[in-house]
């Protein structure tokens, strides 16, 4: 009789597994689609803390929002959507942004309170768009490498650059270092033009007109060190 229920258990056990089709076993925390919203909406929740902190700093000091873009050199529409977590900032952008506002590039990323800091892959501070669309606009998505350590004076990325329009030349204050991990990527600095490869590194002041993107129709991964 034992038997007999354990067997029956197990069968009954079978067909309820075999409902899920190709995707049995799947919960919450292995289901494609749920680990796709969750990373979604981390990703959002992320924007908008970033974009309330600069509101927040914005309102303090007395700006308003056009006053501000004009002070930092960019559109007052891009501010708008940044500060309403629709979208990041370039990282050029964002250099200038702080300067106008009398902070360092780290307060927006994040000020740290460690004397060092170790960064696992799977804990690094991402910056991303939320769809193939807006990612395409936005050229690329970066993760921070030392969000922890306190009183940064560089500021260390994995950047992917993704394939997209020809982009703007930018200008700030800083120096940049580029080392290609993965892809290729096309480099302009003032009259100068080149496509790195991985291994590849380039190194320049960031007071020079510049543009970085992916060349060709793969994105590119860099480890991107800017100072401000």
């Amino acid at each position: 009789m034992d038997q007999d229920k354990k067997e029956g258990s197990y069968e009954s056990f079978r067909e309820a597994v075999d409902e899920y089709g190709d995707d049995r076993g799947h919960d919450l925390l292995t289901d494609p689609d749920a680990l796709a919203a969750a990373k979604e909406k981390a990703e959002r929740e992320s924007a908008i803390s970033h974009g309330q902190k600069i509101r927040f700093t914005r309102e303090q000091q007395g700006f308003t929002l056009e006053e501000l873009a004009a002070k930092a050199g960019i559109e007052s529409d891009v501010l708008a959507q940044l500060e309403a977590g629709d979208t990041f900032l370039p990282l050029g952008q964002l250099i200038k942004l702080s300067k106008a506002l009398s902070l360092k590039m780290a307060d927006f990323i994040a000020t740290g309170e460690e004397a060092f800091t170790i960064v696992k892959s799977d804990k690094r501070l991402k910056f991303a768009r939320f769809s193939e669309s807006k990612q395409a606009d936005h050229g690329y998505e970066y993760e921070s490498l030392a969000q922890n350590k306190k009183d940064r004076v560089m500021e260390p990325f994995i950047v992917t650059l993704h394939p997209s329009g020809a982009g703007e030349p930018s200008s700030h204050d800083g120096q940049e270092f580029i080392y290609v991990l993965e892809g290729e990527m096309e480099v302009t600095v003032g009259e100068f033009r080149d496509v790195l490869k991985p291994g590849d590194a380039v190194y320049y002041d960031s007071s020079s007109t510049h543009l970085v993107k992916a060349s060709g129709d793969k994105p590119a991964k860099i480890l991107a060190v800017l100072t401000s």
